[in-house]
């Protein structure tokens, strides 16, 4: 119910302090410590995992915890829009 409740007023809120709507929501799950049950049931788009790296990492060793990343559409022609 949360998640659900955040998706409804997060892109009108995003529009008027950034002067733009997000398309998606993006979330990342820590495998060793949560399964991403509640982002599963709320009916967001497993994409696949990370590969551990961090942004500030070491190239091919991972360095922090593997993620699992989660997304959920906001408009519906996000694929449209973010293609172009």
């Amino acid at each position: 119910m949360i998640l659900a409740a955040i998706a409804g007023v997060l892109p009108d809120h995003w529009q008027e302090v950034y002067g733009y709507r997000p398309l998606l929501l993006e979330t990342f799950v820590e495998i060793a410590r949560f399964k991403g049950t509640c982002y599963k049931a709320a009916n967001w788009v497993y994409l696949g995992q990370t590969k551990g790296r961090g942004k500030l990492g070491p190239a091919a060793k991972q360095s922090v915890p593997i993620k699992d990343l989660w997304v959920y559409p906001l408009d519906r022609r996000f694929r449209e829009t973010l293609t172009r």
